[in-house]
């Protein structure tokens, strides 16, 4: 069998330019439903597989090779960059991020470090380079955008209605718009080191940011998220910017230098074009419907696709990640469903 040719649907989808099908990939693909990757993770942590280029380039890979994907993930955490600038994180089973040294005060954010990738995470531009020799689609790496970021450094861990967060942004502004400065200086510098080793594509995940008024995200976030995206305007890399429960935001979204705005299922791909989105869009299955019988989850994709076919670049996805349930045969048939149909109907 001779080496496949290179897949490039998902990077012209991100131009706008058409496709031979919709180009599909799914946030947290690799990982947590794969049999596979159940049985590496009684051997190793997220922490070990993550340091191990090799281990975890072939999980990276994994769900490329099961479902024929159009993009890889990279396999890691958004927290990965923040023990280097001084904050102590532990990934703990059934909770997620834990972090032992929270911000409470001004002092706290002035403590905080600059990165140094290339010195201090190796591993990830390592895992970049392997896969750039072993994939035949695009390599999408990702970080974790300021609010998010901020929002576990300051509750200390996830939180159902980020209080405390609000609270320090409010009551102390000029410390949170250092901590803004320093998460942006941090983010800029991570990812321009993945783009170096070879990352084709960036996803910035706010997933939390949601929580925020429109009004307050303008005023507290919005100023740091143009400086990183404005930072890679000369970059040949297309930047994707997601969060949950941010319908509200996809206006100010559009302003961003960002190529790819991802949906959640709270927004149809109708109502964000209705409200002036000209970028192109990803998404927006509800990962919920994929523990349904297949019939309902085909029900549910078609508007999806017919929707995103209505102009050029559309990249297929979930309104968010996937979850242990669900079972690795039905998001193989899921991808191919989404080539076959959109294949047909072109």
């Amino acid at each position: 069998m001779g080496v496949q040719p290179f897949n490039d649907n998902f990077l012209r989808a991100a131009l706008g330019k058409p496709t031979d099908h919709i180009p599909v990939w799914y946030m947290r693909q690799a990982g947590r439903s794969q049999p596979e990757y159940r049985k590496l993770k009684e051997k190793y942590s997220l922490f070990e597989i993550t340091h191990d280029p090799e281990l975890c380039a072939y999980v990276t890979k994994l769900p490329v090779d099961q479902y024929q994907n159009d993009a890889a993930i990279l396999y890691k955490d958004i927290m990965t960059p923040l023990p280097s600038i001084g904050v102590k994180v532990d990934i703990k089973p059934g909770i997620g991020p834990v972090i032992d040294n929270p911000i409470q005060t001004p002092a706290d954010v002035e403590k905080l470090g600059t990165i140094d990738p290339e010195k201090e995470v190796p591993y990830v531009l390592d895992t970049i380079k392997i896969l750039r020799e072993q994939l035949n689609v695009p390599l999408i790496s990702f970080s974790g955008a300021p609010f998010t970021l901020a929002s576990y450094m300051i509750e200390g861990g996830p939180s159902k209605n980020y209080h405390k967060t609000k609270a320090f942004m409010h009551a102390s502004p000029k410390a949170w718009f250092a901590l803004m400065d320093k998460l942006g200086d941090m983010t800029i510098q991570y990812v321009a080191s993945q783009i170096k080793a070879g990352a084709q594509a960036i996803q910035i995940f706010d997933s939390w940011v949601g929580t925020l008024s429109a009004e307050d995200y303008r005023y507290f976030v919005k100023p740091v998220m143009k400086r990183i995206f404005d930072a890679f305007q000369d970059e040949e890399v297309p930047f994707i910017m997601f969060g949950v429960g941010a319908g509200h935001l996809l206006k100010d979204w559009n302003d961003l230098s960002v190529q790819i705005i991802g949906l959640d299922w709270r927004t149809t791909i109708q109502q964000a074009r209705q409200l002036g989105v000209s970028k192109v869009l990803q998404g927006n299955l509800d990962p919920s419907i994929l523990l349904a019988p297949w019939h309902v989850i085909e029900e549910k994709v078609k508007p999806i696709l017919e929707a995103g076919m209505q102009e050029d670049g559309f990249v297929f996805n979930l309104g968010h990640g996937v979850f242990p349930e669900v079972d690795p045969d039905t998001l193989k048939r899921l991808t191919a469903f989404v080539h076959d149909y959109t294949n047909k109907i072109k």
